[in-house]
């Protein structure tokens, strides 16, 4: 894939549909799941232990009616017969989909990336290669400094105050989440926890003492 716009994507309420149950299916279907999607629809004559009970499962070979609804698709089968036409019926209904056997004639949209995930932290790579991605995300993932993910984590509940606090200006916000990132607001967190970061925030910026 020369060219790739990166993006993250809420699949929550989406429905994606997996055509293949075999063990990459199954790990579709887990990435999916992990990342909090809740409608998920395998197409196949038979499926993998690991495939989730949670997964709907057609047992049907694939026809392209099974796409209907689908706001994104894995075409996941061991047959580059299926997978050309699950990519070229998802290409006439404009839906977006990946291609597992990753085919030079009848690409996919997108590929999914070497990921690592912890708390509120996720950090994505793509490398033009699964193994060198694999090995660049670990590497980041060892070397990661570890306040920064005890940030994340306490901004999932300062954010949404700072958001809140009435009169803030658009400008005077970016200038807190960018102080927020700094070195200063990592040792408050690190030292005292979030109750001490708070007190610093409300000594910092006048605005949020009542915040």
């Amino acid at each position: 894939m020369p060219y790739a716009y990166p993006l993250l994507l809420d699949v929550t309420q989406r429905l994606v549909v997996i055509i293949g149950g075999g063990a990459v299916a199954a790990r579709k279907a887990a990435g999916v799941q992990s990342a909090g999607g809740k409608r998920i629809r395998c197409v196949a004559l038979e499926f993998h232990p690991r495939m989730s009970p949670q997964v709907e499962r057609i047992t049907q070979s694939y026809r392209p009616d099974h796409l209907n609804g689908a706001a994104l698709v894995f075409a996941a089968t061991d047959q580059p017969a299926v997978n050309d036409a699950v990519v070229r019926d998802c290409r006439a209904r404009g839906i977006l989909v990946n291609r597992a056997d990753a085919d030079e004639a009848e690409p996919g949209d997108f590929v999914t990336p070497a990921k690592f995930a912890e708390g509120a932290i996720m950090v994505t790579v793509s490398a033009g290669s699964p193994a060198l991605s694999a090995a660049f995300r670990d590497s980041i993932a060892q070397s990661l400094d570890r306040r920064y993910i005890r940030m994340a984590d306490a901004m999932q509940e300062l954010r949404p105050m700072i958001r809140g606090t009435p009169g803030l200006s658009q400008a005077r916000r970016a200038e807190i989440f960018r102080a927020l990132a700094g070195g200063e607001a990592l040792a408050e967190l690190e030292a005292g926890g979030i109750s001490a970061l708070r007190s610093w925030l409300s000594r910092t910026f006048a605005e949020l003492t009542h915040a």
